[in-house]
């Protein structure tokens, strides 16, 4: 795991497409233009800071394929943020989005800097100064940013009010994740974990498990670790039976309250030493007998290392890239039921599709018809991904690959590019 900060992210996302595409037997042309972002932008723009002084920072926005619709992906404020991070993470937007098959290409956006050590003036200078360097490449029917690491529904706010400064009238859609007043979308707040849960619910149904009373770990009590605790039991009648941040864990065989884990929390910065439970690791959440696993915390924690310790018989991967290649290997020939990340978290771009929508009919849903839509998008992406997998004999994540990359290639075809 030592060597993985080093690896190029976006040579990955090349080597996960270039897996699929043989696998498709995919066009040489069509696969050529799929190897490389369409379009990308890096900017330089001044911003005056508190002290009087101005700072020039460096923002970036990729849009990787548009042969579905309008690019769409988040924007994230990072002080490590490259311009390969930007192009693998619109590619891995550009299949996310055509796995639950949405109308958008993929795109991801990041500007240079550290929030940590930014006032709220400084931020907001920042947000509405990036919009003004890359305004003409973005729109509702061109590129549709949204929240991600360290951006915030009212930075979202800044940045549609900047734009629709420079068109002359309002523009809710340019920007997705956007307070609920200014036309954000009900059921945005949970709608990555409940995506996972409508998956779960799924992949229970085609391998004959019953979910009331399952046991499931969740790694990762962050926003969606807390959300998907919540709905394993709501939804599914399950047992949580772990949690961990990163800090530390607990454990209990006869069940975890999911609130008063994260009451414990918010009282003392970590579920660790939850009242009635044990100790346990990050390492040994992984490894627990139980029926469902959430790794909802960080990249590369399940390897070639400890897979074979797995034993949990549906991992549904709630994080970005939680398990590495050599991992899926060994869990799939250990025959568990993995739900790749761009399929189980796609909750969250989906319903950001939905605030799309509703902005652009000016008409708004109410909570229950956006968690019956999301649903019905869930449960059809999942299905889709099972199908390939089954009939291909390919594991989830490289059937996951081939559904998105079909799709985006059939409408590249269609259009008549290659």
């Amino acid at each position: 795991m030592a060597d993985v900060p080093t690896l190029n992210p976006f040579k990955i996302s090349q080597k996960q497409l270039d897996k699929s595409a043989a696998k498709l037997n995919l066009d040489p042309q069509v696969h050529g233009l799929l190897r490389e972002p369409m379009r990308t932008l890096e900017v330089h723009f001044p911003v005056r800071m508190d002290d009087g002084t101005t700072r020039v920072f460096t923002g970036y926005r990729v849009q990787y394929n548009d042969a579905r619709g309008p690019t769409k992906g988040g924007l994230r404020f990072h002080p490590d943020e490259t311009m390969d991070t930007v192009k693998a993470l619109a590619a891995w937007m550009t299949w996310k989005c055509a796995v639950v098959d949405i109308p958008y290409g993929g795109s991801k956006g990041g500007v240079v800097c550290n929030p940590k050590e930014l006032s709220v003036g400084e931020l907001e200078r920042i947000a509405r100064g990036y919009i003004r360097a890359i305004g003409r490449f973005i729109g509702p029917e061109k590129d549709i940013p949204a929240p991600d690491v360290y951006t915030t529904p009212q930075i979202m706010a800044w940045m549609m009010d900047e734009y629709s400064k420079i068109t002359g009238y309002n523009v809710p859609g340019v920007i997705t994740g956007k307070p609920i007043p200014l036309g954000g979308s009900l059921g945005r707040g949970d709608a990555t974990a409940r995506g996972t849960v409508y998956t779960i619910l799924e992949a229970a149904k085609v391998l004959g498990i019953n979910l009331k009373g399952a046991s499931v770990a969740v790694q990762g009590y962050g926003n969606a670790g807390y959300f998907a605790a919540n709905l394993m039991e709501e939804l599914a009648g399950s047992t949580v039976v772990a949690l961990t941040d990163s800090r530390g864990g607990a454990y209990s065989d006869a069940g975890i309250d999911p609130e008063a884990a994260f009451q414990h929390k918010k009282d003392t910065g970590s579920v660790s030493g939850l009242a009635g439970c044990k100790a346990i690791t990050n390492q040994e959440i992984l490894e627990l007998d139980v029926d469902v696993l959430i790794p909802a915390a960080i990249e590369n924690v399940i390897t070639q290392d400890n897979a074979s310790a797995v034993k949990a018989k549906i991992i549904a991967e709630a994080a970005n890239g939680p398990t590495t290649p050599e991992a899926d290997e060994i869990l799939y020939t250990n025959g568990q039921y993995v739900i790749p990340d761009f399929l189980c978290n796609a909750g969250g771009v989906t319903v950001s599709y939905f605030e799309w929508v509703q902005n652009i009919g000016g008409f708004y849903w109410t909570l229950k018809e956006v968690h019956d839509r999301l649903k019905d998008k869930m449960t059809q992406a999942f299905n889709d991904v099972h199908r390939m997998a089954e009939e291909n004999k390919v594991d989830n994540r490289t059937a996951a690959y081939m559904v998105s990359v079909q799709r985006v290639a059939e409408v590249m075809r269609l259009r008549g590019w290659v």
